[in-house]
């Protein structure tokens, strides 16, 4: 087993804490509604679980393709991209099939958590140049940044 870069452990870890903090606001928002029940929890951690690990594996695909040739990486991050968005169709779908167990809405928002956290992180002037968050500041994605630097 490969040792994991401490650039991808550190803005997981980022954006964990930051998915569990809107985790418990959305949660929030579902007890003022007056909507909240069991369903809402299991959506929420399905939802963050896949959102987080969706971050990791990202950033363990911008590490490796970083010292690979151009054709290469680009090859090896489409195949992660569309693997990455199998995985999070099948958790959006494991909700859908399921909603007696999981929040669809729960499951769901908590997917677009980890572009938050690295915008809030922006704007809190907490600019880092590690290499996973540095390509999601532009407002593209690791995959295209990462693409483009090995290209040029």
């Amino acid at each position: 087993m490969k040792k994991i870069d401490p650039a991808v452990k550190k803005e997981t870890l980022r954006i964990a804490v930051g998915t569990v903090l809107l985790s418990g606001v959305m949660e929030l928002v579902f007890v003022l509604l007056g909507k909240w029940d069991l369903t809402v929890l299991f959506g929420n951690l399905v939802g963050a679980f896949a959102a987080v690990l969706n971050f990791f594996l990202m950033g363990l695909t911008v590490v490796k393709c970083v010292s690979l040739p151009p054709d290469k990486a680009a090859a090896k991050i489409r195949v992660s991209q569309g693997a990455r968005l199998l995985m999070l169709a099948a958790i959006c779908g494991l909700a859908a099939l399921f909603p007696k167990v999981f929040n669809l809405i729960a499951a769901v928002v908590p997917l677009l958590f980890p572009r938050l956290v690295i915008m809030a992180w922006q704007l809190l002037g907490k600019k880092d140049k590690s290499p996973v968050c540095a390509a999601e500041s532009d407002g593209e994605t690791a995959e295209e940044t990462t693409t483009e630097d090995t290209e040029n």
